[in-house]
């Protein structure tokens, strides 16, 4: 597969495969799952221990309350491992470098957790371990088909496919022709998290824009209402140092040496915060 924007965005220039370099957080997904996967191959248990079996789950818990966490990066076979990692690369590269690697990472993690959630609670009386980075792959995938719909993939190098139609396209043929062995629901859990969290990322981020915009409001608000306040402190000073210069301190009133006071005491505070 191969991708580049359409006259709806800046166009790439030259041919070129998949997105370019790997991005950080995926560069590390790549090597933890190919480490995982070395490990299991020299250690068949740890699928048994570390995959998502939802009826051991509940019967146990919560002694495997690590499982929903850990099924992610466990693989099959080769194959498995190889389309899961080239697919996170090539829909995964540029969503993480337009969140930011924390986000990003944050975001692939909760996707594979729906996924898990999903399966649990639709087949509760499962045995055998899920296992895979499918449900974060496609919580991904999601992503990208929200965040950029009017790009092409180009299948097998020869077919242009808007991603709109692309994705969608691909998770119906999965789950119409998996087979039985495919955990759809965490397939589902992981692209429905994904189309989620995106769709309403921009309202949750315009609501918080404008939380802190009323917040600045208020601050600026009450630092101008403190401005003229201390601003009219200052001028009653001045106009009673200029009648203790006319008169002397001892004929001023009690109410001016007593704001006198008060307006020391005040400064004083102040430079002692400060």
């Amino acid at each position: 597969m191969k991708y580049y924007q359409d006259s709806g965005d800046a166009p790439r220039r030259g041919f070129r495969i998949g997105p370019g370099a790997l991005s950080p957080f995926i560069k590390v997904m790549i090597l933890v799952n190919l480490g995982v996967f070395i490990a299991q191959n020299l250690y068949p248990s740890l699928t048994v221990h570390l995959g998502l079996s939802p009826k051991n789950f509940f019967a146990d818990f919560p002694n495997l309350i690590y499982q929903p966490f850990t099924y992610m990066f466990l693989h099959g076979d080769f194959w498995h491992i190889f389309f899961n990692m080239f697919v996170l690369w090539m829909f995964g590269t540029e969503i993480e470098f337009n969140l930011g690697t924390r986000r990003f990472a944050r975001f692939y993690i909760l996707a594979g957790l729906a996924g898990a959630v999903l399966t649990m609670i639709a087949k509760s009386y499962q045995t055998n371990p899920m296992i895979g980075a499918s449900a974060a792959v496609y919580g991904v995938m999601a992503a990208y088909w929200v965040s950029f719909p009017q790009r092409y993939v180009y299948l097998y190098f020869l077919f242009p496919i808007k991603v709109k139609w692309f994705v969608p396209g691909f998770m119906l043929l999965g789950f119409l022709f998996g087979g039985p062995h495919v955990a759809h629901f965490a397939h589902l859990g992981g692209a429905v998290f994904g189309f989620i969290y995106f769709k309403s990322d921009w309202r949750l981020w315009s609501f918080s824009r404008k939380i802190k915009d009323l917040r600045y409001r208020r601050q600026s608000a009450k630092l101008e209402k403190n401005r003229q306040k201390a601003e009219e402190i200052m001028k009653r000073v001045d106009d009673i140092l200029d009648k203790i210069n006319e008169v002397g301190i001892e004929n001023i009133s009690k109410e001016d040496r007593k704001f006198l006071e008060e307006a020391s005491s005040r400064l004083s505070d102040k430079k002692m915060k400060e």
